[in-house]
């Protein structure tokens, strides 16, 4: 997607919160990106967390270690963490701004580097590790909400032809990483209306027409939704009153 219209779409959701969707989740897969980070770290560990977006995730879950920087190219969603660590009152965490792409941190400093739902570069990423140092990363797949996508005819990544989980594996094997690791995850979300489902919808990219696979888009972010095809996905995954929504995302985990 293009940088410009990207920055323009996290600076607009800086502070939403997925709490107000009232969404109910189903984990169908035995692979948790939060326990592994708490599994893999220690007192001493240094964890860098890239896309860290409002730091909910990176204050609530992650461990009492030495240090965690979260980054993020976004001066609204910094200014968002930074309100949140106030609140939490934690001490070994810091926010700050930085472009994934073009990370400026200290090389061989980092014991785990993390990564959800973001852009990353893995040679930068394999830099700023230490020796036997780990890479978690969760992403969206390209299959995620398909039976959605289908629906409506676009979404993010439809129309490319090989999956973001694919592309991201192979680069973290060529920038140098070993024991390098891809699982798909499976979830059920449910959403009790329409109107909280509809609005779910118009804040996340799920079917906005733009490609991941050569970073080019037409809408990211999604104003209007065609009533129509809306009622027709609605009708036909709708169970005991609930809409459900099947997302597929993958996790990698690897080491230097």
């Amino acid at each position: 997607m293009k940088k410009k219209d990207e920055l323009k779409y996290y600076e607009e959701i800086k502070d939403w919160d997925f709490d107000k969707f009232e969404i109910e989740s189903e984990t169908l897969t035995d692979w948790n990106f939060f326990k592994l980070i708490n599994e893999l770290s220690n007192k001493d560990s240094r964890i860098l967390d890239l896309g860290t977006g409002g730091g909910e995730k990176v204050l609530e879950f992650y461990p009492q270690c030495k240090e965690i920087l979260g980054t993020d190219f976004s001066e609204g969603m910094i200014e968002t963490a930074n309100k949140n660590l106030k609140k939490s009152g934690r001490k070994n965490i810091t926010f700050r701004i930085m472009d994934n792409l073009n990370m400026d941190v200290p090389e061989e400093y980092f014991d785990i580097v993390t990564a959800r739902n973001t852009v990353t570069d893995p040679k930068q990423i394999y830099r700023c590790l230490k020796k036997d140092g780990y890479l978690i990363l969760h992403g969206v797949d390209k299959y995620d909400c398909w039976s959605l996508q289908k629906e409506f005819g676009r979404g993010q990544g439809y129309n490319d032809s090989r999956a973001i989980s694919i592309i991201d594996y192979e680069n973290i094997l060529d920038a140098g990483f070993k024991d390098v690791e891809l699982v798909p995850i499976y979830d059920r979300e449910f959403f009790k209306s329409k109107e909280l489902f509809k609005e779910f919808l118009k804040k996340v990219p799920i079917i906005d027409d733009f490609s991941e696979e050569f970073g080019d888009n037409k809408d990211y972010y999604t104003d209007d939704l065609e009533e129509d095809l809306l009622d027709s996905y609605i009708e036909k995954n709708t169970y005991n009153g609930k809409i459900k929504l099947l997302r597929r995302y993958y996790g990698i985990i690897a080491k230097k």
